[in-house]
């Protein structure tokens, strides 16, 4: 990590009244912040660290050594990035506002909700109800990446997911496939999926990139600990935030190396992959930051297990408050889409959230700068 740099939005401000308030937006997104922490760190830790404004980051980014004062720029660049829509197959999923993820589990021992959605019926029921509700995309996964969770063979979660994915598509939904395995995607592909999810960012499968590369399709890059079966073994952080994001970072330049397209990466921090309960609430804290990365940011923290352990110990399906929670803390952070197993619940907050920047709803000219 020797002379990474990182600039960090601390100070955001709601709504259209950034503008008066010298604020940048934040990936295109409906979020604004208007100081940032610039910082420098080696293996020591940090080194500099520079608070400034907008108007102030190119002369704090002058005071860098040159290659850190490069890198700093091209992270500068992509906080004011504005993302492409996703086109995935005739649905185009814009990104200036959140979006929000349904998660159809198709899995017997899925932490929240396994077995509830193997039949057909009740699987096809589930996912016309979240596209009812308002998801953007439909996220199938066949396989449990639950810590303990047994193995899954390729070939019983290409035979979960598969038809999974032909009854969304008959729907006409846009669908993303949660696997890890290159076997896996290539059959959802061929049966009209549009998207890739992977916990291991591309790495678990050495196929997985090339058939991401080939098919052209959008794909979801993860941070998680580990690269083999038990994705959360060896998670051990000397500063949890900047190894995500360098994590992320190489993933991401791996990718584009290998022919996936910069604009079709979204990057995920991994909430609740390998990380402690502190280690969680640092990065969704730091969540503004990975705009510097330049690709569009996911958040899957939805009836995540830190919930409760932040409340009262509840199970999975009693965590929708904390969830809704979490949600809204990544849309003031910027996030551009959101994976939610209660879709209807976080497609209301998200509307409210909205409607709260919302100029035809306020006059933000008569409100003082924040």
């Amino acid at each position: 990590m020797t002379g990474n740099v990182y600039i960090h939005p601390i100070t955001l401000v709601a709504g259209p009244q950034a503008v008066e308030a010298d604020a940048v937006r934040l990936g295109g997104s409906m979020a604004y912040a208007r100081e940032f922490a610039l910082v420098l760190r080696d293996d020591t830790g940090v080194t500099m660290r520079i608070v400034t404004t907008a108007a102030g980051m190119p002369d704090a980014i002058a005071r860098l050594p040159d290659i850190a004062a490069r890198e700093a720029g091209r992270q500068w660049a992509n906080i004011k990035k504005t993302h492409e829509p996703l086109q995935l197959g005739t649905r185009t999923i814009r990104l200036d506002q959140p979006q929000v993820i349904g998660i159809l589990n198709v899995t017997p021992d899925s932490f929240s909700d396994g077995g509830q959605h193997d039949d057909p019926q009740a699987g096809r029921d589930h996912a016309a109800a979240m596209l009812e509700a308002g998801a953007a995309i439909i996220d199938i996964g066949g396989e449990s990446t639950r810590p303990g969770a047994a193995a899954t063979f390729e070939d019983e979660e290409i035979r979960r997911v598969v038809p999974a994915v032909e009854y969304c598509a008959a729907m006409g939904a846009a669908i993303s496939v949660d696997t890890r395995r290159a076997g896996v995607l290539a059959a959802a592909l061929a049966a009209g999926a549009h998207m890739a999810n992977d916990v291991s960012a591309l790495r678990y499968d050495p196929r997985s990139i090339e058939v991401v590369a080939e098919a052209a399709c959008p794909v979801v890059l993860m941070h998680a600990p580990g690269a083999g079966e038990d994705i959360h073994a060896g998670a051990k952080y000397a500063d949890v935030v900047s190894e995500v994001f360098d994590f992320l970072k190489l993933a991401r330049d791996r990718a584009i190396a290998t022919g996936v397209a910069e604009q079709r990466i979204i990057l995920d921090p991994g909430i609740g992959f390998g990380k402690s309960l502190g280690e969680n609430l640092a990065l969704i804290n730091a969540l503004p930051l990975f705009h510097a990365l330049g690709s569009p940011i996911l958040l899957g923290a939805s009836r995540k297990r830190m919930i409760g352990a932040l409340s009262t110990e509840e199970g999975a399906g009693q965590r929708l408050a904390g969830s809704i929670a979490l949600a809204v803390k990544g849309m003031e952070a910027g996030v551009h889409l959101l994976r939610a197993h209660d879709v209807a619940e976080t497609v209301q907050a998200r509307n409210v959230w909205r409607g709260l920047r919302d100029t035809a709803l306020t006059d933000f000219s008569q409100l003082p700068p924040l």
